[in-house]
């Protein structure tokens, strides 16, 4: 069974830089056993890749990708607070934040991009608890915003 590091090596992906907070809080917060991220944006070297809501300026694929983005940012947070991936025990929950257009009912659709990402990377232990929830603005004019709670050794 490969590690979440091989299997990232695999897949041809490079964890990037964890990302920088970009208000007055941390983004990793530890109790116990679980880890606790802070609400992450799909950045790329600092920028968005696009902004608006989906269902109006951003396609559901477009956002697919946001969502796949900010997952692989969740990955670098965590290596960088961790050390390594191989202390992740389970993806405990995800809720996803989707910038939707009033009609737009699709947010699951949005958010399985990163839920197959976790099962991807972690196998079972990717499987989560989850939560999709439509809103009208996220900072930066974010298509999406991820949270995470992990099991940790």
């Amino acid at each position: 069974m490969m590690t979440p590091e091989e299997r990232l090596k695999q897949l041809g992906i490079e964890l990037p830089e964890a990302p920088k907070p970009l208000g007055s809080y941390i983004p990793l917060v530890r109790t116990g056993n679980l880890v606790f991220l802070s609400g992450i944006l799909p950045l790329v070297k600092g920028k968005l890749s696009r902004e608006g809501r989906v269902g109006d300026k951003v396609t559901v694929d477009e956002a697919r990708e946001d969502a796949r983005t900010a997952a692989i940012n969740a990955l670098a947070i965590l290596k960088s607070n961790l050390g390594t991936l191989n202390k992740i025990r389970r993806c405990v929950k995800i809720t996803g934040y989707v910038s939707s257009a009033p009609d737009f009912t699709e947010q699951p659709k949005v958010l399985n991009a990163a839920s197959d990402f976790m099962l991807e990377i972690f196998g079972e232990v990717g499987r989560h608890a989850r939560a999709a929830v439509g809103v009208n603005v996220l900072p930066l004019n974010s298509p999406v915003e991820l949270e995470f709670i992990f099991e940790v050794s």
